[in-house]
């Protein structure tokens, strides 16, 4: 898919999400989301840095983190949602929504993965829904399996990814797993809530991988 495609994905999936947050509750906000020891504030706030941490204060960022990419990435997450309120923070993120800005290191394909999968981060343990368009799942998976950033390739050793959705597959293994473009999506990037709509032999080998 070409850059224009891609960005066109990218901002209809910022649109959703973005409508969403427009919506939630005081409380909502407050609620742990799938991200470990983040509140829904906080995975928004870490949403919006991604058209506003420029590449000065990225470095910056990553130094005092003494080099550690998740601690800087937790550290300025907390310290925005800390900052803005949840209505400030939906404003925001609704400005992003048509940003092609990146964080520094990353590749075109990894702000769709981000929206997609925090979108789901925040939207289940609310039980809220918000659809993952099988050919938009589709590219983030491609890019999840292809990169050495989201762990996907060790997670997934031995397995092929097979969406019942749309026309593709992914990686080579002998033990299939089966299941929604969207929810192998979740289980490539380390997502157990993806694994109950999956099926095939690989399902078992992915959970164990899951913990």
């Amino acid at each position: 898919m070409d850059r224009a495609h891609l960005q066109a994905a990218v901002e209809a999936e910022r649109r959703a999400l973005a409508d969403v947050l427009d919506t939630l509750t005081p409380e909502e906000w407050r609620s742990p989301s799938l991200c470990a020891g983040w509140t829904v504030q906080d995975v928004v706030a870490h949403m919006t840095l991604t058209s506003r941490l420029s590449r000065f204060q990225a470095v910056k960022a990553v130094l005092a983190a003494r080099g550690d990419i998740n601690r800087m990435i937790d550290k300025t997450s907390r310290a925005r949602a800390a900052e803005y309120s949840p209505g400030e923070l939906a404003a925001q993120y609704r400005e992003t929504i048509s940003s092609a800005q990146r964080p520094l290191g990353t590749q075109p394909a990894d702000p769709l993965v981000d929206v997609m999968v925090h979108g789901q981060d925040i939207t289940r343990p609310l039980g809220r829904t918000l659809p993952m368009p099988p050919e938009h799942a589709a590219l983030a998976l491609h890019h999840v399996c292809a990169s050495s950033f989201y762990g996907a390739k060790k997670r997934l050793e031995g397995l092929r990814l097979v969406p019942t959705d749309i026309d593709a597959s992914f990686g080579e293994g002998d033990r299939e797993v089966h299941g929604p473009a969207g929810e192998l999506l979740l289980v490539a990037t380390g997502r157990s809530v993806g694994l109950a709509a999956l099926t095939g032999p690989g399902v078992e080998v992915a959970a164990e991988r899951l913990g």
